[in-house]
């Protein structure tokens, strides 16, 4: 029988997960391994299960940098800059997150089940009062910026159009892409003149917001009152009682299934909606991830996904989160141009106001969120990190950081409809701060 006191990691004893990595090592250096998705996910999870045991177990990293998820990430990116990933296995990599798109489908699970499982009177009040955090968010991060930008002789329009709106903008194919045709269609100038200064500063932003996520994960262990139960913002909307018994009871595999396809049909329905029935709104486009959380909100208020599916989906939506977070850290850390990053640090404004940015992001949401009725902690993670961060994937590393992946939806509604919120204001903005 199995002593109890056995290390485990990744959920088996330590044993066997070290001997599944290096069987996995071994296959990668005799070049046996190929760009299938068999291999790719074993690659993945060989690399990332090492980084992020490594990490939850360095004092002080663990508990107030990021712990396991973080380096999971910056580790990653370590690895590619020195080339310690083939060249066709990371082409594998990438084509798994883009091509084959196990991001939006990582997403599409956690948003159906973070949705789901909450009470459909804090669902409405939640939804209701989180534009107004956003737009705090948006404004404390411009103000702030445009103060600390002054202190480096920058004039104001430089610092919304170059700095704020590019982090704020909800990442790069829905932010700093629009936003650099939006710039060329205003100044004249090249797009792509603004788009290499603008992902770059995105960049810097995003790493801030995931280090400052778990920055705020241990001030909510310090300061309790100030977060909830990670899965809502409104303040005294836990779950107890009788009710936190009913949501701890385990529903079926049949059930599990029905929730998995409830998010695979909504997501359609999102798709149908962003690509071909209503793609732009007054100009401006909607993203499907946007449409489908406004669809499985519109299910879950009016009470037709019965409750056992419902937590079919939430127990589906945790399975995900606990297995496949770290391959998604993998996949997203090997976009982190580590070249471009310490190439851009050189300047020391393009260090300091990006921070700025960050943290006015913080306060601002968190201020609106506590007017509104919000936890502060959860407010600024969702309406202010993640918006300032590099969209999806940016949401994805910010939540983990967090340890608040329930609050995907809402870091959704951040990145797509706050990002097309920035994008109304660059259009109007870029007119008269560049011109």
């Amino acid at each position: 029988m199995e002593n109890k006191k056995t290390l485990r990691l990744f959920g088996a004893p330590w044993y066997i997960t070290l001997a599944c990595v290096a069987v996995i090592y071994l296959g990668a250096a005799l070049g046996v391994l190929k760009g299938s998705l068999p291999h790719v996910m074993a690659l993945m999870l060989a690399i990332g299960i090492p980084l992020y045991e490594i990490g939850e177990r360095i004092p002080i990293w663990n508990t107030h940098i990021g712990g396991g998820i973080l380096l999971a990430f910056l580790g990653t990116a370590t690895y590619v800059h020195f080339n310690l990933i083939p060249e066709d296995l990371l082409e594998g990599i990438d084509a798994f997150m883009g091509d084959q798109d196990f991001l939006t489908f990582f997403i599409i699970v956690l948003i159906t089940g973070s949705v789901l499982s909450l009470d459909r009177k804090i669902l409405v009040r939640s939804f209701v009062g989180y534009l107004p955090a956003i737009l705090g968010g948006v404004l404390g991060a411009a103000v702030l910026a445009v103060v600390v930008g002054l202190v480096f002789g920058i004039a104001p329009g430089r610092i919304i159009t170059h700095y704020v709106l590019p982090i704020m903008g909800g990442g790069n194919g829905g932010g700093a892409v629009p936003l650099s045709e939006i710039y060329e269609g205003v100044t004249g100038d090249k797009a792509v003149n603004y788009y290499n200064f603008a992902i770059i500063i995105l960049t810097i932003g995003n790493i801030y917001a995931i280090i400052s996520a778990a920055l705020l994960n241990g001030l909510g262990k310090q300061k309790p009152t100030w977060t909830g139960d990670r899965s809502t913002l409104i303040r005294g909307s836990e779950i107890s009682g009788e009710e936190e018994k009913e949501k701890t009871i385990l529903p079926e595999i049949k059930e599990i299934g029905a929730g998995f396809l409830v998010a695979l049909a909504s997501y359609v329905v999102g798709t149908i909606f962003g690509n071909y029935l209503l793609p732009t709104i007054f100009g401006f486009p909607i993203h499907r991830l946007a449409y489908m959380i406004i669809f499985v909100v519109i299910l879950a208020g009016l009470g037709v996904i019965p409750e056992e599916v419902r937590m079919g989906a939430k127990r589906f939506q945790s399975f995900f989160t606990k297995v496949f977070l770290v391959v998604i850290m993998v996949g997203v850390g090997i976009d982190l141009d580590l070249d471009e990053l310490f190439a851009t640090l050189t300047s020391v404004e393009n260090i300091v106001i990006p921070l700025f940015v960050v943290v006015g992001a913080i306060v601002g949401s968190a201020v609106v969120g506590w007017l509104v009725g919000f936890y502060p902690i959860d407010t600024a993670v969702t309406a202010g990190l993640c918006m300032a961060n590099r969209g999806g994937s940016g949401d994805l590393a910010v939540l983990g950081a967090a340890d608040r992946m329930g609050l995907m939806a809402y870091a959704q509604l951040s990145s797509r409809l706050g990002g097309a919120i920035v994008l109304i204001i660059a259009s109007i903005s870029f007119s008269f701060l560049l011109l």
